[in-house]
């Protein structure tokens, strides 16, 4: 839930590997699921699920042992309500989006021993109603209990993803790697939607690494504040990550902005300039992020 990028993607494999999967769509992409099945493009390949089980009602879908939960974030709250008739007692749902607020949003509407702690890599979205294309070879899950009535639950998704050549990490700490993807994707994609450009050229040039450095830094600073402390090491070692992406990589964020779609600016730069002034701390190159892709966040209507 839902069947973009990384639901369709790590879905397909799941699927592919003989698990039960059902797809939550809507729309053109539902249409061409029932019509035509779905097909994940990737550099290692093509992966062709010929008649998966997709619905835009999950009620009609039963009750499930793990929801992978991959909306928008501004469908957060939304699409939880939707995915309650899906949790049985022993169910849960891992959210696999952006930004680091997922586990309380969700947990306030379905309860919060339903759900655990997940964290994506991959860069992927939907090419046409049916498709699902990846750019670059990164594709990872990782994941973890957020209580400890959730670790066998955790264990067995592991294994499921295992099972399916997923390549799959079950973290003891899922707070502190949220954190890890939030410091980088808050500055990348709030740089790369405020410029129009892909990593390449932003890396490579003197002013604009330093806007993205800088950015790091001011997540880096609030997480700190929050009791989530990454190092002193840690943006450097973002920095040289950075210089070894493809350098036509962009973030999902400027596929959005070119497209028109909604953006998720709210919940990345956005609430980095937010959990700053709460927390009394400095974040001006965030906060100016999130300022230049405003008038857009609701997407060109």
């Amino acid at each position: 839930m839902a069947a973009g990028g990384v639901g369709g993607y790590f879905g397909a494999l799941l699927a592919r590997a003989g698990n039960e999967v059902a797809f939550v769509a809507r729309g053109r992409h539902l249409a061409a699921l029932r019509e035509r099945g779905l097909t994940v493009k990737s550099a290692a390949g093509e992966i062709r699920i010929e008649r998966p089980v997709a619905s835009d009602d999950p009620r009609t879908l039963g009750p499930c042992d793990v929801v992978l939960f991959a909306v928008k974030l501004w469908d957060t709250e939304s699409a939880a309500e939707a995915a309650r008739p899906l949790l049985g007692d022993d169910a849960v749902l891992i959210p696999f989006q952006n930004g680091v607020e997922s586990i309380e949003r969700i947990g306030a509407v379905v309860g919060a021993r339903h759900v655990m702690g997940g964290a994506a890599y991959i860069a992927a979205q939907i090419a046409e109603p049916g498709v699902v294309a990846q750019t670059g070879p990164m594709a990872r899950l990782r994941f973890g209990a957020v209580l400890p009535g959730q670790r066998s639950a955790a264990a067995s998704f592991l294994d499921a993803c295992k099972g399916a050549g997923i390549n799959a990490e079950r973290v003891d700490d899922i707070r502190r790697v949220l954190w890890e993807k939030f410091v980088f994707l808050s500055a990348m994609s709030g740089v790369t939607a405020a410029t129009r450009q892909p990593i390449g050229p932003i890396r490579s040039d003197p002013e604009l690494r330093a806007t993205l450095e800088t950015a790091m830094r001011e997540a880096l600073a609030v997480g700190r504040a929050r009791g989530v402390d990454l190092g002193e090491r840690f943006v450097a070692e973002q920095l040289a990550f950075a210089d070894g992406l493809p350098a036509e990589m962009k973030s999902s964020m400027l596929n959005d902005l070119e497209a028109g779609n909604r953006l998720e600016a709210p919940w990345l730069s956005g609430a980095v300039a937010r959990m700053a002034h709460e927390a009394g701390v400095a974040a001006p190159v965030s906060a100016t992020l999130y300022a230049v892709v405003k008038p857009f966040c609701d997407g060109r209507r």
